[in-house]
């Protein structure tokens, strides 16, 4: 380093200066008329300035608005993920609670509303044609490989309400498919839920909350039909 001064171009130094000013007060230019007459062209009427000034002013609300609905969206997917582990928590507890099998199995089916879900059920693989219920349901064979694979825990669907929820199933935009497993010698099962809103359970935060519940859920399963731990 030589210590010598680094000489500056005295005209693209103001230039810069003034664009950094107007990057950071933007609000102020585009109220202050005066200001964006000194910056337009001499030619330019009072006209033209109104209507740039009314550009800038539309450009900042648009820019506020949108400032707003993201900083919504990203509140309300805190108070969802917020109330699904809420409602994860009440759940367990409730099965810990349980006093039968058939107790187990209402709360699993009742329990919709704890994860922001309209309906649940409980679909078992059996050589049947699926039976038209809404609690415990059977579906085909190869549904639950279908749907998540052969070592998948769930999966997030945005279609198939009417074979694993029942009758006006197609009317859930938002359905989990949550595998349980019972047994080594049981048939493959599900645990399905839906929303009518699409998205209710979208992220790997909720994902990861409803695998949780599940494997609570068919835990309590194997006790009360007194199974081996898998």
């Amino acid at each position: 380093m030589s210590g010598q001064p680094t000489s500056v171009e005295p005209v693209p130094a103001v230039a810069d200066a003034v664009k950094a000013y107007i990057r950071m007060h933007r609000g102020k230019l585009a109220s202050d008329g005066e200001l964006l007459a000194l910056l337009l062209p001499e030619r330019a009427g009072l006209g033209e300035v109104r209507d740039f000034q009314r550009f800038l002013l539309d450009k900042l609300a648009a820019e506020n608005v949108k400032l707003k609905a993201e900083r919504a969206a990203v509140l309300e997917q805190q108070h969802r993920r917020i109330r699904l582990g809420e409602g994860v928590r009440k759940f367990v507890l409730d099965l810990i609670d349980a006093r039968s099998f058939a107790e187990a199995i209402a709360l699993a089916i009742a329990a919709a509303p704890l994860f922001g879900a309209d309906r649940s059920t409980i679909c078992v693989e059996a050589d049947a044609s699926p039976a038209r219920t809404e609690s415990v349901r059977l579906i085909p064979v190869g549904t639950t490989q279908a749907l998540i694979g052969p070592d998948g825990t769930g999966a997030i669907l945005s279609e198939g309400g009417e074979l694993l929820l029942g009758a006006g199933g197609q009317a859930f935009r938002s359905l989990a498919a949550l595998r349980l497993k019972i047994g080594r010698e049981a048939p493959s099962a599900l645990w399905a839920l839906g929303a009518v809103s699409p998205g209710q359970f979208d992220g790997e935060a909720a994902a990861e909350e409803l695998r949780f519940a599940a494997r609570a859920l068919e835990r309590a399963i194997r006790a009360w039909l007194a199974l081996p731990r898998i």
